[in-house]
């Protein structure tokens, strides 16, 4: 019988992970590089990443856990099954944090993978497949780009020698800062194999909580088209030049970046658009602007889709270009394509929730993750939960116990299904 179909048998039908023991490992990690309004900052490659690894490398130990590192720093904590031939079910995220960073941004998903195997070893349940938990090297990219960075070496998305030799802002390298810390291993980053993989998250966004459902079912990621957008009109004294005779690069700026959020409200439901970064120049009160650059972020669950919305705003530009007479020039410079998730994965999810009797909803993850290039190797699947208002990437980031350990128990359940039972 296929494993990821057969049904679990009686004995682990009602197992369930231990939820205060999951929430005090989260709070003892948190405590490494705490900050004082109760977030955490502790950057990639740091002393305090160092830290922070170490204590999860010792907890995989005294859960009888083999731990291997890979020349990009990722780590793989092995639970060995009955076949251990077969590739391992994986789950795993990341343990790095943003500068003013939250307790569960990715440290979750490492500790919930860690109390799946604490739980199987208090109820002596042996898997088929090994399990394992990884963390990944450099997912928030708030010290060193490219984002992901750990599991897109992995995926082969870019090298090795591309990602060793990015720095930071004083000058230190990825291979360097790897060493110093003692995190270089041996293992070729992708020699690993994965049979299957989960990663449990925080939604950070609003929609779990918006509409009181516990688990997201997360059917994939939204791609993502970056853009550099630049309105060139001509300075001019703000008394002197009379409005008819403007070449007022703002105004026609301030109308394309409308029309950036109304495009994605023409692309519903999972459209998204965003101007976060602008330059005025030359930025001055009684100067009419001449130039004015600005950033376009245009997100949706498809490829299609994104393609769709390239195709609007772009006919959108060239008619204020049109009617203005400013030349307005779109660059593309980043282009994520949209990540749908293994049907396989995304039911194991589902039925796992329907079984515990969670309230739930499908997904789509508008953030990148590091299930994203897991999944170009293998089914993978993510699990929802919501956060406090849908804030993340924030020292005030929060989730409620028992949502964490609602999470926990669909990652266990839904790894076993994949995994399969012995007896």
């Amino acid at each position: 019988m296929d494993m990821k179909t057969k049904p679990l048998p009686e004995k682990v039908q009602g197992l369930r992970i231990n939820g205060p023991r999951l929430w005090d490992s989260l709070m003892e990690l948190a405590q490494i590089g705490a900050t004082p309004k109760g977030g955490v900052c502790r950057l990639t490659l740091t002393d305090l990443d160092k830290q922070g690894r170490d204590l999860v490398s010792r907890w995989a130990r005294e859960a009888g856990l083999t731990v291997t590192i890979d020349k990009i720093g990722n780590g793989f904590l092995r639970r060995p099954g009955r076949n251990n031939s077969l590739p391992p079910v994986v789950t795993g995220s990341h343990i790095d944090t943003q500068p003013t960073g939250g307790k569960f941004d990715g440290n979750y998903g490492v500790l919930a993978g860690l109390e799946v195997v604490r739980t199987l070893n208090d109820a002596g349940i042996e898997t088929e497949a090994p399990i394992e938990v990884a963390w990944w090297t450099n997912e928030e990219g708030s010290r060193f780009v490219p984002v992901m960075m750990g599991s897109g070496v992995f995926a082969k998305a870019f090298t090795l020698e591309h990602a060793y030799a990015a720095k930071d802002v004083d000058g230190k390298s990825v291979k360097d800062e790897l060493a110093r810390i003692g995190y270089i291993g041996e293992q070729e980053p992708g020699d690993h194999p994965i049979g299957s993989y989960f990663e449990t998250h925080i939604e950070q966004g609003p929609v779990l909580e918006d509409h009181d459902k516990t688990i997201g079912v997360v059917t994939g990621v939204l791609g993502i088209r970056w853009y550099d957008c630049t309105v060139t009109g001509m300075e001019a004294h703000a008394g002197p030049t009379p409005m008819a005779l403007r070449k007022d690069a703002l105004q026609v700026a301030a109308a394309l970046m409308q029309e950036v959020v109304a495009c994605a409200h023409r692309h519903p439901p999972h459209g998204r658009g965003t101007v976060g970064m602008v330059q005025v120049h030359p930025n001055s009160r009684n100067v009419i602007p001449g130039r004015v650059k600005f950033s376009i972020d245009l997100r949706n669950a498809s490829d299609a889709l994104c393609e769709a919305m390239d195709a609007d705003i772009r006919a959108v530009a060239a008619r204020l270009s049109a009617d203005s007479g400013l030349p307005i020039q779109i660059d593309l410079v980043s282009n994520y394509p949209a990540q749908p998730f293994h049907p396989d994965c995304i039911d194991a999810v589902a039925r796992a929730t329907e079984k515990l009797g969670y309230s739930h909803m499908p997904a789509v993850s508008g953030a990148g993750h590091d299930a994203v290039y897991m999944a170009r190797l293998a089914p993978a699947g993510m699990i929802f939960i919501p956060c406090k208002d849908g804030i993340s990437h924030n020292e005030i980031e929060d989730a409620k116990p028992e949502h964490i350990t609602a999470g926990c128990n669909v990652l266990l359940h839904a790894m076993l299904e994949r995994a399969g039972v012995v007896g």
